[in-house]
């Protein structure tokens, strides 16, 4: 992973939730099931918490793009809506590039 990609951070903290869970997971008396699992919860957890701010842009954008379609708002004033929701969204939104 290239280090200028703004989401190189999110896949570090990614990879490290998992490595930790599987050394943590290593020592344990658990089952191999159990132990596959806890890895699989890492990972989803770590997912979940990475992109939190991408599923809460797309739940706002997705509302004004509701309020858009209703067809209410003047081509002018839809697109002053539309840029400043793009404004308004975090910069980790901001890339397109996921990996």
């Amino acid at each position: 992973m290239q280090k200028d990609n703004p989401n190189t951070e999110r896949y570090i903290a990614i990879a490290r939730a998992c490595l930790k869970a599987i050394n943590d997971t290593a020592d344990d008396s658990g089952s191999r099931e159990q132990k596959i699992q806890a890895v699989y919860e890492a990972i989803d957890k770590a997912f979940q918490a990475e992109f939190a701010d991408y599923r809460q842009a797309v739940a706002i954008m997705a509302t004004v793009l509701e309020r858009i379609a209703t067809g209410h708002l003047d081509a002018e004033k839809a697109a002053d809506l539309a840029r400043k929701t793009l404004d308004q969204q975090p910069e980790s939104t901001r890339n397109p590039q996921m990996h």
